[in-house]
């Protein structure tokens, strides 16, 4: 009797042993919702405005507003990683005795599509897509009769395919494409013959009488290297940081076309809160121009750094 409690003792020890989804060694498996899709949307407004009324130091009245949208739609599993986002921002300023002028014009769509080989991978072969212009008529204020910008004019695509390593790939992104398109388009006739943003100018005869049309777009292929990173400083105190370095391969390869953007977002409470940002930017397609001794006549004075910053205080909705 002793011998059979024993055998069938062993017997038990045994089983459970053998089987690893038992209630003892049970086997933790890493838990997989299946695929998800997630979409946010965000809209801002941001008002800044001063008032003088027999101010002794002097003074002029002003008032500004930025509208701002934000839309995000992304999608992931195990595998694949789809990323789409768009967004818009408008500005304007209206000051005392001086006519109502653009402060902000944005209109950029993003789009990114990863995938990788490996569960344990943090590196995706990637491929992706920007495009950003402008809504309204950009002008070289006072001069409100010759505009020096319009919609698609210029207007920006960039599509190419690469590395891309993120670990929280919402929040980190590095990618590095060896081979991006990068398209300027100008569908604006006088700017397109005048060769703004690169593309090539209009060939006139003797009597001024044009010859043969500016190009309305100009196409480059070269290498593209792109950083966001997305982290909380403190507790209601965001920053977000997004670098892009673009060089062509063929016109003056080395020459770094470059758009880096810094936005601190400052959480007041739901509704409120403050933003700071800057943006630096380098084109060497965007040339420049000085006057000269004629009056009435400029000359070309090459590409500089562009610079625009931003504070304001508003409101923001999620939904």
């Amino acid at each position: 009797m002793k011998n059979s409690v024993l055998i069938i003792t062993c017997l038990l020890i045994q089983s459970v042993y053998a089987q690893p989804d038992s209630l003892f060694l049970k086997v933790a498996k890493p838990k997989y919702d299946g695929p998800q899709w997630e979409q946010k949307n965000k809209a801002t407004f941001d008002l800044s405005e001063v008032a003088f009324v027999n101010w002794n130091s002097g003074g002029s009245n002003s008032i500004s507003g930025l509208l701002g949208f934000e839309t995000n739609a992304n999608y992931s599993d195990r595998y694949f990683s789809w990323r789409n986002d768009a967004r818009f921002r408008y500005g304007i300023n209206k000051q005392q005795s001086r006519e109502l002028r653009k402060t902000d014009d944005v209109l950029e769509i993003n789009s990114s599509m990863g995938f990788k080989p490996d569960l344990e991978s943090n590196w995706f072969y990637s491929a992706q897509l920007n495009f950003r212009t402008q809504l309204t008529n950009g002008y070289s204020y006072p001069n409100t009769d010759d505009p020096i910008s319009r919609l698609m004019a210029p207007g920006y695509l960039f599509l190419g395919a690469g590395m891309e390593y993120g670990k929280r790939i919402e929040k980190l992104s590095c990618y590095f494409s060896p081979i991006t398109l990068k398209a300027t388009f100008v569908l604006d006739e006088n700017l397109a013959n005048s060769g703004a943003f690169g593309v090539t100018e209009a060939v006139y005869d003797s009597a001024g009488m044009i010859i043969r049309p500016g190009e309305r777009t100009r196409q480059e292929v070269g290498v593209l290297i792109t950083n966001s990173y997305e982290m909380e400083l403190v507790e209601n105190i965001n920053i977000k940081n997004q670098v892009s370095m673009y060089s062509d391969y063929i016109n003056n390869f080395g020459n770094v076309d470059l758009d880096w953007r810094v936005d601190f977002d400052f959480k007041v409470n739901s509704f409120i809160r403050a933003t700071l940002g800057a943006q630096l930017r380098y084109d060497d397609d965007v040339k420049t121009t000085i006057e000269t001794d004629v009056d009435g006549e400029t000359a070309e004075a090459g590409a500089r750094v562009q610079w625009k910053q931003f504070l304001g205080v508003g409101f923001a909705v999620d939904f």
